[in-house]
């Protein structure tokens, strides 16, 4: 059953529920007022029965009979029966006579009501005493078919009201979720088809940008259209990744290779230029692993959580670059911290951050001359709600034409393509930085080049745990 059909059933079926409670409570409601209508009745009209009594004397001494007589007397519809004094249990021709009204008519026991057959109808009749001091009967009686046939007709107004509701709300609730649920069905042949074509760029042909509103299905458009906006910028980044690092894989396995099979022909081992093929081998596999590493690397910091704790980032800035001094003696390093460290710290993973620092420091440590200087100045941003470390080097600096690319996977400058290096160490940074929710930029130096890598005290961050 489809959706819009559940909601139609669903409809109907509350406004049925409603009716028929509606009907349950009118029914009883109804039959009770009705009952009490008829029992007024036949208690105004045995009260008023001493008006008949004379009308009735008449007749019954012209019929020689005497009064009173125990016959039923029909007026206007009404039965009216008088039992004259005394009142003995005994058949009589409307109902019998009772001790109950022998009771009654003496006094000692209240007028009531009963239900009786006549003449093959049915009755409603009220016995009473015809006055304090005769000891006579007086019954009033009135037929129930009236009370009952308005039953009757409230009874299927009543059933026709639930049925007619429930259908109409249904035939309503029908209409009306179709008209709501058509964005869900848009949405759904969106789905569909990017299911079947494989195409997630098809979110902008299937419409969804024109669901508007603010309502939950608007909301639900456009985060679907943001979700596969992000899956397709992850999809085509991968596609990309995976290009660039085959491209770049290709480079030092061909060249292990073709050592390798020069070294596998006859006398290979014992030509003079084995050692040098042996060396370029090994050079080439040791390139190749850094660029596996980094490539595990900036997989490990994109990935959508991490984990968090407290950092004094100018200690960790001086355990990036004491290891950095040990790695190239011929440098001087310097950490310039803020002048309150004490304050320098943030919510960071510290593996991340150390990482991130240590690319800096050792591209800078890769394009400083030997006996050039590096600092890494760590300081607060102003508002003091973001700290910025600040990596500056006294190499050839940047082109202008670089900057903007020199963050990219796999992007090497024309000058850095004859050094060793995979192009990602700068990728990394990038990634650890906006996974922490901070940012990562070249700057303007007069020489050199300067890196800022600038993180929130307290970053919200992207899947951190």
């Amino acid at each position: 059953m489809s959706l819009r059909n559940r909601v139609a059933l669903a409809g109907g079926l509350v406004v049925a529920a409603a009716l028929l409670l509606a009907a349950l409570v009118l029914y009883p409601s109804a039959d009770r007022d009705l009952h009490d209508q008829l029992d007024s009745t036949l208690v105004s009209t045995a009260a008023s029965s001493p008006r008949f009594s004379q009308a009735l004397k008449q007749k019954v001494s012209q019929s020689g009979d005497g009064f009173p007589a125990t016959g039923v007397l029909d007026i206007g519809g009404t039965l009216v029966q008088f039992l004259p004094s005394p009142v003995q249990p005994g058949k009589a021709e409307l109902a019998d006579v009772t001790v109950q009204d022998t009771a009654v008519a003496t006094g000692s026991r209240p007028a009531y009501f009963s239900d009786a057959d006549y003449q093959g109808r049915a009755y409603r009749v009220y016995t009473s005493q015809f006055d304090s001091s005769s000891g006579s009967l007086v019954r009033v009686a009135k037929p129930l078919s009236d009370t009952l046939d308005a039953l009757h007709r409230l009874e299927l107004l009543l059933v026709g009201l639930v049925l007619g509701g429930a259908l109409t709300a249904a035939f309503a609730a029908r209409l009306l979720a179709g008209r709501l649920l058509r964005p869900v069905g848009r949405l759904t042949e969106t789905v569909e088809q990017v299911t079947v074509t494989q195409d997630l760029t098809s979110r902008a042909d299937g419409g969804l940008a024109d669901i508007g509103g603010r309502d939950e299905i608007g909301r639900l458009a456009r985060s679907f259209s943001a979700m596969m906006g992000a899956l397709d910028g992850s999809v085509s980044a991968q596609r990309q990744l995976v290009a660039d690092a085959s491209h770049e894989l290709r480079t030092p396995l061909t060249s292990i290779t073709t050592n390798l099979e020069l070294l596998a022909e006859p006398g290979g081992l014992a030509d003079p230029q084995a050692p040098a093929l042996v060396r370029a081998a090994l050079e080439q596999s040791e390139e190749l692993k850094r660029l596996v590493n980094d490539l595990v690397e900036l997989a490990r910091y994109g990935r959508a959580q991490v984990h968090t704790e407290e950092v004094r980032v100018d200690l960790l800035a001086q355990e990036v670059v004491d290891r950095a001094a040990r790695r190239s003696p011929g440098l001087r390093f310097a950490v310039l911290p803020p002048p309150d460290p004490e304050d320098c710290v943030m919510l960071a993973d510290p593996e991340a951050l150390a990482r991130a620092l240590g690319n800096l420091v050792d591209n800078a440590a890769k394009w400083s001359p030997d006996g050039g200087a590096v600092e890494l100045a760590v300081a607060f941003a102003p508002g003091r709600d973001r700290i910025c470390c600040t990596v500056t080097d006294q190499g050839p600096g940047i082109d202008e034409a670089d900057r903007p690319f020199v963050f990219d996977r796999f992007y090497r400058a024309t000058a850095a393509r004859a050094r060793p290096g995979s192009g990602l160490g700068l990728s990394i940074v990038r990634q650890i930085a906006e996974t922490h929710g901070g940012t990562v930029a070249v700057l303007p130096a007069e020489r050199g080049a300067r890196l800022r890598l600038e993180l929130p005290l307290e970053a919200v961050h992207q899947g951190s745990t």
